[in-house]
């Protein structure tokens, strides 16, 4: 016979700072990496703040002009004056030529903006300190290629995977949500994981896709949040929150003989469940119908 879990409320005060400890850190980054993505991609479209654009220009790229172009005018906007970006694109659209890089002062402007960054010694991005490193970027932007998001993706799903292991270890202790929450709630990141890396390949393809970029990573951050909160409330605050305050109701329809919110919720998603099959083949017509032809088309090109 199975016995029952021990409660977070119940768990000894140095277990609850360990796990305390560790879903702060966590939260801390898991706030650091939304600012890194606000200044990296949510830069691509030369303003603050991310949006569709961004992922489109990120990952599907700008084709209307070239990537150094793009980050000129976007991410690296403040790493340069005007007059020197200018300078540069001037030389991008007069077809970047190799002679004119040292005759017209690019290198110049290189040399003192950028390699400070781009260098041999940096690891991730590309090396400037020569032209050969340079050059590939006064192509067309084609957004991320292949290689980089093969590169990210595998990183994402081990670190991301470990993450989302160790915070739904953590909540599983949780008793104030019941057993039906706790299986969406601790399955739902990671359904939304591998949602957001197949985005990323997607919108590479097509840019319709961004959009699935964006609900992807809205839905592991709340799916996130609510473990993270539930599970710090749970073990500090468990009498003020869930006893005498405004959790106290919840714990009422959780507990009554009568069909509960829980149950009513519950029985909502097995429904839907049951729509997944149609809902599924309806999708993959409209796919086959409409979509697949335009990114066959594109594949061709």
């Amino acid at each position: 016979m199975t016995s029952k879990y021990t409660a977070l409320k119940d768990h000894e005060t140095p277990l609850k700072v360990l796990f305390t400890g560790y879903l702060c850190a966590v939260g801390i980054g898991y706030l650091f990496a939304l600012i890194q993505i606000l200044f990296t991609h949510g830069m691509a479209d030369g303003k603050f703040g991310l949006s569709v654009d961004d992922i489109v220009y990120s990952y599907y790229g700008n084709r209307s002009g070239t990537v150094l172009e793009q980050k000129l005018n976007g991410s690296m906007k403040e790493n340069a004056p005007e007059k020197e970006r200018f300078k540069i694109m001037e030389w991008v659209r007069d077809g970047a030529d190799p002679y004119d890089y040292k005759d017209d002062g690019i290198e110049k402007i290189v040399q003192t903006r950028c390699v400070m960054c781009h260098n041999k010694e940096a690891s991730g991005i590309p090396n400037f300190a020569e032209f050969e490193g340079l050059k590939p970027y006064t192509a067309q932007d084609t957004g991320a290629t292949f290689t980089s998001l093969t590169r990210i993706s595998h990183i994402h799903l081990f670190g991301i995977s470990f993450i989302f292991m160790f915070v739904g270890l953590i909540f599983n202790f949780a008793e104030t949500t019941t057993m039906q929450y706790k299986c969406i709630a601790i399955g739902m990141p990671y359904a939304f994981l591998v949602a957001d890396i197949m985005s990323w390949w997607l919108t590479k393809i097509h840019p319709v896709f961004a959009w699935l970029v964006i609900f992807a990573g809205m839905g592991m951050g709340v799916s996130f949040m609510f473990m993270w909160v539930t599970s710090i409330t749970e073990m500090w605050l468990y009498q003020t929150v869930f006893v005498k305050g405004i959790g106290s109701r919840y714990l009422e329809w959780r507990d009554s003989p009568g069909v509960t919110v829980a149950d009513r919720a519950w029985d909502f998603v097995k429904r839907v469940a049951k729509q997944i099959v149609p809902v599924s083949l309806f999708i993959k017509e409209q796919w086959l119908a409409h979509a697949w032809p335009v990114i066959k088309n594109k594949l061709k090109k």
